[in-house]
């Protein structure tokens, strides 16, 4: 276990990213959320880390053995130069190119999210932890085989020391200022996160249909108001 405290803010200049295992196959175990708020996610942490040039690492399972697809190809398209480490393993941390990667990127703090929460991403950030790496893990960019594999698996990495967060609060996190140096690129990253979240979640749907409810109600309370016509 890792008894350091992390030391307040994440900044950009220290973190590397790490996206375990978005495959289609894994990733149609998820039960614990909606898979598409998954991978929004996931992909959105990819956008902002090039847009603010954290490194990234990008990891598969079982691609060359023929049991699972490569990443999916919407994250895929946003990291094109971003080479996958495929590994046998399901903890990544057992892997020796995985590990080396982490390494050359030169960074201690380490923002992690994968499929399944409860396996292919606990499993490495227990072990990051134990190597004195400073780990926080995105919680709405990871999926569980259930809701309790999920939360079990968050209250485990938090045991160990690892901090959780979000994706919206990571990117505010690396960049912070809207009128700094980063603020360009995040309004590049967070205008269209924003939209694409409503979309997925359908909120200008309920949103257009409680203004339409609000706008049938006033105009049944002035028709109320209205005086009788003798």
């Amino acid at each position: 276990m890792n008894n350091n405290k992390s030391s307040g803010i994440w900044d950009s200049k220290e973190c590397a990213l790490i996206l375990i295992d978005f495959q289609p196959g894994v990733m149609s175990y998820i039960r614990s959320s909606d898979p598409k708020l998954v991978e929004l996610n996931g992909r959105y942490l990819a956008k902002a880390a090039l847009a603010f040039d954290i490194p990234i690492i990008l990891s598969t399972v079982g691609v060359k053995l023929g049991a699972n697809q490569p990443t999916i190809e919407s994250l895929r398209n946003e990291i094109p130069d971003i080479p996958e480490i495929d590994r046998s393993s399901m903890d990544s941390w057992g892997d020796k190119g995985f590990v080396e990667a982490v390494k050359k990127t030169g960074r201690k703090r380490l923002v992690m999210c994968g499929i399944l929460t409860e396996v292919c991403l606990a499993y490495p950030v227990v072990n990051a932890l134990k190597e004195d790496y400073e780990v926080c893990f995105i919680a709405d960019a990871s999926g569980g085989a259930s809701k309790e594999a999920h939360d079990m698996a968050v209250l485990r990495m938090i045991q160990a020391g690892a901090v959780p967060n979000t994706t919206s609060a990571m990117i505010a996190e690396w960049f912070r200022d809207w009128s700094g140096p980063l603020a360009p690129a995040a309004r590049e990253v967070v205008v269209p996160f924003v939209k694409e979240t409503a979309m997925v979640q359908d909120i200008y749907s309920r949103i257009e249909a409680g203004q339409a409810a609000d706008a049938r109600a006033a105009e049944a309370w002035a028709a109320k108001k209205q005086p009788a016509v003798i």
